[in-house]
C-alpha cells in the first residue's frame, strides 16, 4: 500500500458548510487580530483555503466581516426562558442577554470604530440592523405570548416599541458600557419603566 493510499481521505467541504467554516474564520481571526489587521488573505489562511473561495462570495474584507458578525450572532442565540411569570422571564431573558451578548458588542463596536462601513455600500443604520438584527424581540414573542395566555398582559393593546424597549434599552447599554448589565438596572427597566407601561395599557383595554 502506497503512503498516498494509507493516509486518510480530506473531505471536501461545500455549499453551507463552507460558508459556516469561512466565516467562522473571519469571527476568530476579527477576535483574535481585529478589523484593521484582518485580511483575506488571513481569513483564508485560517480556514485552510484559497483567497479566491473568499472572494466567489464577499467582494471585500467589509462585506466579509458584516457577514461574520451576522453570523456569529445568529449561531449563538440567547435562550428564552420559561420561569412562570412575564416579569421572571424577562429578568432571566435580559440578564442572559447580557451576558451572552457582552463580548460580542464589544468585537461589534470596535470594529465599527475601526472603518467598517467603507466599501459595503451601506448606512451606518443598515449596518447597525445586519449587525444587531431584529432577533431579540422575534425570539422573545414567546414570552410575551405566554404573559398574554396567562392575562398578565394584553398584547393588542401593547405598542411594538414598548414590547421592544426592555431589549433595546439593553442593546444601548451594551454598546455603551461593554459589558454586562447590573441586575439592579435589569430591575429598573422592567419594574419602572416596562411593567408599568403594560399595565396602564391593559387596564385602558379593561376600562
Amino acid at each position: 500500500m502506497t503512503p498516498s493510499a494509507a493516509e486518510p481521505s480530506r473531505r471536501r467541504r461545500r455549499g453551507p458548510e463552507l460558508e459556516a467554516a469561512l466565516l467562522d474564520a473571519a469571527w476568530d481571526e476579527l477576535v483574535e487580530v481585529g478589523f484593521a489587521k484582518l485580511t483575506m488573505e488571513s481569513v483564508a489562511s485560517r480556514a485552510g483555503t484559497g483567497i479566491a473561495v473568499l472572494y466567489r462570495r464577499w467582494a471585500n474584507k467589509d462585506q466579509l466581516v458584516l457577514a461574520a458578525l451576522e453570523h456569529y450572532r445568529n449561531s449563538h442565540p440567547v435562550d428564552v426562558p420559561d420561569t412562570g411569570t412575564l416579569r421572571g422571564d424577562l429578568l432571566a431573558a435580559l440578564t442572559g442577554m447580557g451576558e451572552a451578548r457582552a463580548a460580542f458588542f464589544a468585537i461589534a463596536a470596535a470594529t465599527a470604530f475601526s472603518g467598517l462601513l467603507a466599501d459595503t455600500g451601506l448606512t451606518p443604520s443598515q449596518v447597525r440592523d445586519r449587525v444587531l438584527g431584529d432577533q431579540p424581540l422575534s425570539r422573545v414573542r414567546t414570552i410575551y405570548q405566554r404573559a398574554h395566555d396567562r392575562g398578565e398582559i394584553d398584547l393588542e393593546r401593547i405598542p411594538p416599541a414598548v414590547l421592544a424597549m426592555p431589549f433595546d434599552l439593553v442593546r444601548h447599554d451594551l454598546l455603551m458600557d461593554l459589558e454586562p448589565l447590573k441586575p439592579a438596572r435589569i430591575q429598573s427597566i422592567i419594574d419602572e419603566l416596562f411593567l408599568p407601561l403594560a399595565r396602564i395599557e391593559r387596564h385602558r383595554r379593561t376600562t
